[in-house]
C-alpha cells in the first residue's frame, strides 16, 4: 500500500479491509498527477489503466469500478461484475470483490456489517445525497441502507443488519458554496438539515457535506459513525499536495470551468483468505 493512501480508524470487523486512495503513487501526467483513477475525465488510457492495475495489486482482489451518475440507484458486486453499471452504491456479500467509488470533492461512505458479512460504498455528492422529496425519490444513502438490510435479510445473516459507517474526505463546508435550492433540497427531507449551512450573503450558503451525511444515517438508526469530522485536513479542496478537487481544479483555469482534475477512490472489501473458493479476477481498465 502507498503510505500516503488513507486507512479507515474504525472497529472494523476481521476480514474487512478497507481504503482511501491520494493522488500520489501513480503514473499520469499532469493535471493528472499522478494516481488518477477515473476513465472519464480526458487522462491517457494507457496511465489509467497502470494506476488501476497498481490498485489491484495492493488489495489483491477484484476492484470493480461504477459509472456514477450523481443518483441513488445501488448495484450488488461479485467476482463476474463489469466495470461501468450506472449506480452510485454497491454492496458485496463475497469476499475477493472490492466495492469502489471514485471522487475528487463528493463524499464517499463505506459500510461493514457487524459481523463483516457484508461491505459496501456510497457516492454522496448533494444531488444523491438531498434526493428529490418533491417526487419521493430518496436519497442514495436511504437506497443503500434499504438494500443493505434485505441483503442482510436475504442470507438470514441478522447481525449483520447493524452497519458501521466510514466518511472519507470531501469538500469541506468553507470550500462549499451552494444555492438556497441545495439548502432547500436538504430541508425538504430533513428540517434539521438547516443546521448545517452557513449563511454566506447573497442569498448562498456554505454546505457541511460529511455533517449532512451524518445527520441521514443516524436518522436511518446508523450511530457507528466514523471518519470525516469537517476538519481542515479531511477538505479535498484545501489540500492540493494530497487530494484531487474537482471544484477547485476546474475554477483554476480561468476560473470558467475549462479546468480538469483526476479521481480518487474508496475501496472496501473482505479479505479473500476468509472466503478461498472465491478467487479475484483481473481489473480492466
Amino acid at each position: 500500500m502507498n503510505p500516503d493512501w488513507l486507512r479507515p480508524d474504525w472497529p472494523a470487523p476481521p476480514g474487512v479491509r478497507a481504503i482511501f486512495t491520494t493522488r500520489h503513487g501513480g503514473q499520469s501526467r499532469p493535471p493528472f498527477a499522478s494516481f488518477n483513477l477515473g476513465d472519464h475525465v480526458g487522462d491517457a488510457p494507457a496511465d489509467v489503466a497502470a494506476n488501476r492495475s497498481a490498485l489491484q495489486a495492493a488489495t489483491g482482489a477484484c476492484c470493480v469500478f461504477l459509472k456514477q451518475i450523481h443518483g441513488a440507484a445501488v448495484v450488488r458486486l461479485d467476482a463476474a461484475s463489469p466495470h461501468g453499471q450506472s449506480a452510485d452504491a454497491c454492496l458485496t456479500q463475497h469476499a475477493g470483490v472490492v466495492c469502489s467509488i471514485m471522487v475528487a470533492d463528493c463524499l464517499p461512505v463505506l459500510f461493514a456489517s457487524s459481523d463483516g458479512a457484508l461491505v459496501g460504498a456510497a457516492h454522496a455528492g448533494w444531488r444523491g445525497l438531498a434526493g428529490n422529496a418533491a417526487t419521493g425519490q430518496p436519497g442514495v444513502l436511504q437506497t443503500f441502507h434499504k438494500s443493505f438490510e434485505a441483503m442482510a435479510l436475504s442470507i438470514r445473516a441478522k447481525a449483520a443488519m447493524k452497519m458501521i459507517a466510514w466518511l472519507g474526505p470531501c469538500i469541506g463546508q468553507l470550500a462549499f458554496e451552494v444555492g438556497p435550492e441545495v439548502k432547500a433540497a436538504f430541508e425538504a427531507d430533513l428540517p434539521a438539515s438547516a443546521a448545517f449551512f452557513v449563511a454566506r450573503g447573497s442569498g448562498k450558503f456554505l454546505a457541511d457535506l460529511a455533517g449532512l451525511a451524518r445527520l441521514r444515517l443516524q436518522a436511518l438508526g446508523v450511530h457507528a459513525i466514523y471518519g470525516n469530522d469537517g476538519s481542515a485536513s479531511w477538505c479535498t479542496a484545501s489540500n492540493p499536495s494530497r487530494y484531487f478537487s474537482h471544484r477547485r481544479d476546474a475554477a483554476a483555469v480561468g476560473g470558467n470551468g475549462t479546468g480538469t482534475t483526476g479521481r480518487m477512490a474508496a475501496c472496501i472489501w473482505r479479505d479473500a483468505a476468509a472466503d478461498p473458493d472465491r478467487p479475484a479476477k483481473q481489473v480492466l481498465a
